[in-house]
């Protein structure tokens, strides 16, 4: 991109900070206190601009976080971290809650049959708009899906999703350390790099990959860790579209 057209965007765009990797009490790994009212609440004070709430192979708790977020200076992307059968996390971002439930659908029918067992794995909690359980998920949301990372990346990119190769610089549950490598059939819109690498040290390493945009999140799983990394993007407005337009160069990422 030439220096003109970074003048152009930074004249004509606005800077959003994102983090798009945050995960609820509906996430076994979890703190209990990670409702979506106090994600909401933290994320604001913290002047997060975007966040995704991108649970472990689930999106019901999408809803709340969503109603809420309609009364607050915030925008949320519908998400989920997706496990695929290589145990490799997928981040899958959705402009909608509607394609979000049909993509949980998809995963819930690849999902291992069996009963969560909160004294091993931790509660996985659906709750309203004041905090209160609903109901617990039964499902094993900790455990890895039938779905192949291919078959993962086409069925969102087929619901007009956006598909993140999560935490690819991390040891265990990344495309890389389960496979070795980001082979080119594996249409990623973008690769997310964990808060425990340095972007010096991540160009260095994972330099191979410069052809795919990079973000950075927080992968919060507490409240304290919300907003510990994040993205900026330079947008026309806070929305899914407009960060689709950015994961295809037409507009900047910074971190």
């Amino acid at each position: 991109m030439s220096e003109w057209a970074h003048v152009l965007i930074n004249l004509i765009m606005k800077r959003f900070i994102a983090d798009l990797h945050i995960h609820s009490c509906l996430s076994p790994c979890a703190e209990l206190d990670m409702t979506p009212r106090r994600i909401i609440d933290t994320a604001v004070a913290r002047g997060i601009d975007i966040i995704a709430i991108s649970d472990h192979n689930s999106a019901e708790n999408l809803e709340t976080t969503m109603r809420i977020a309609q009364n607050k200076d915030i925008t949320v992307l519908p998400a989920m971290e997706i496990t695929s059968y290589e145990e490799a996390h997928i981040l899958a971002l959705f402009s909608s809650v509607e394609h979000a439930a049909t993509m949980q659908d998809i995963v819930y029918g690849s999902l291992p049959k069996g009963v969560n067992d909160e004294r091993y794995t931790g509660y996985q909690l659906i709750v309203n708009e004041a905090d209160e359980i609903i109901t617990f998920n039964k499902r094993l949301l900790i455990n890895a899906t039938s779905l192949s990372i291919k078959d993962l990346v086409d069925a969102i990119h087929s619901m007009g999703g956006l598909a993140v190769a999560g935490h690819i610089d991390r040891e265990i549950f990344s495309v890389i350390s389960q496979l070795g490598f980001i082979s080119d059939d594996m249409a990623f819109d973008a690769l997310e790099i964990s808060c425990n690498t340095e972007k010096s040290r991540a160009e260095a390493v994972f330099k191979e990959y410069a052809r795919f945009p990079w973000i950075t999140s927080s992968d919060a799983h507490n409240l304290q860790d919300i907003g510990r990394r994040t993205t900026a993007f330079f947008l026309e407005e806070a929305s899914f579209d407009e960060i689709a337009r950015a994961f295809k160069g037409d507009g900047k990422i910074e971190w």
